[in-house]
């Protein structure tokens, strides 16, 4: 990929790399930005692995709506193959899109977690994301 492509990679600006090995959590075909995805998968060279992954990655995606259940228990479970320092990106519907997460829940959430936000990026039309680092990489 030459640095033109990178820099308009969407996979690229959000901080994925050549090699890594990408978990993503709160798939659903119907309701996930598909072109990240795919982005991510070509800049890295890898298919995303899923929960049933039982190996450390390099990065977690989690995609997260309302009613999806606990989001401080999917930030856990998004740290649990990871090492420190490790890419963690959450993404949860815009505001005004089926699905938004109030952001005073996102925070409490990632509080819970132990993580703290360290960017934020726009993930395409309808999805947000954040960078979340686990507290040793952002010592």
């Amino acid at each position: 990929m030459s640095t033109a492509e990178e820099r308009t990679n969407p996979a690229a600006q959000l901080g994925f790399q050549p090699g890594q090995v990408v978990q993503e959590l709160g798939y659903d075909y119907d309701d996930v930005e598909k072109e990240l995805r795919e982005a991510i998968e070509e800049l890295t060279g890898n298919d995303l692995v899923d929960e049933k992954y039982d190996d450390v990655v390099d990065a977690v995606i989690v995609w997260f709506r309302d009613g999806d259940g606990d989001l401080a228990d999917a930030l856990v479970d998004a740290t649990t193959l990871i090492e420190d320092g490790a890419l963690i990106w959450l993404f949860t519907p815009k505001s005004g899109r089926d699905g938004h997460v109030e952001p005073s829940d996102i925070q409490e959430a990632v509080v819970t977690a132990g993580l703290q936000q360290v960017g934020s990026a726009t993930a395409g039309r309808d999805w947000n994301g954040l960078r979340l680092a686990t507290p040793k990489a952002w010592r």
